[in-house]
């Protein structure tokens, strides 16, 4: 017999947990619909995208399914569209900032 997930969700989390499971949820199918739909946007395919970017289809595939990622890694994938990555901090009582100074080459390590 099979068992709903929503079962076992509610008899093992709590209602908060279960709630902030839901929202991280959407927060990830957002993000997977976000690089998806800007490489749309562009109309690119996969497969276009990774010839443009030097990278496999599969890669690209992987990326956009990617609920985390290097911010160098984004960078290079909309930059390879031919775009610019900027960084906006919002909050609600000051206007936006964007954050400068952070470049794609790696940290160097202390000596």
């Amino acid at each position: 017999m099979a068992v709903l997930a929503s079962d076992v969700f509610d008899r093992l989390l709590t209602p908060e947990e279960r709630a902030a499971a839901d929202k991280r949820g959407e927060e990830l199918i957002a993000e997977y619909k976000t690089l998806q739909q800007l490489r749309k946007a562009r109309d690119l395919t996969q497969a276009q995208l990774a010839g443009l970017w030097g990278k496999d289809q599969v890669s690209i595939s992987q990326l956009e399914k990617r609920a985390d990622m290097l911010l160098s890694t984004l960078r290079s994938y909309v930059e390879a569209m031919g775009g610019e990555l900027n960084l906006v901090v919002r909050f609600k009582d000051s206007p936006p900032v964007t954050l400068t100074g952070l470049s794609t080459e790696t940290p160097r390590e202390k000596a």
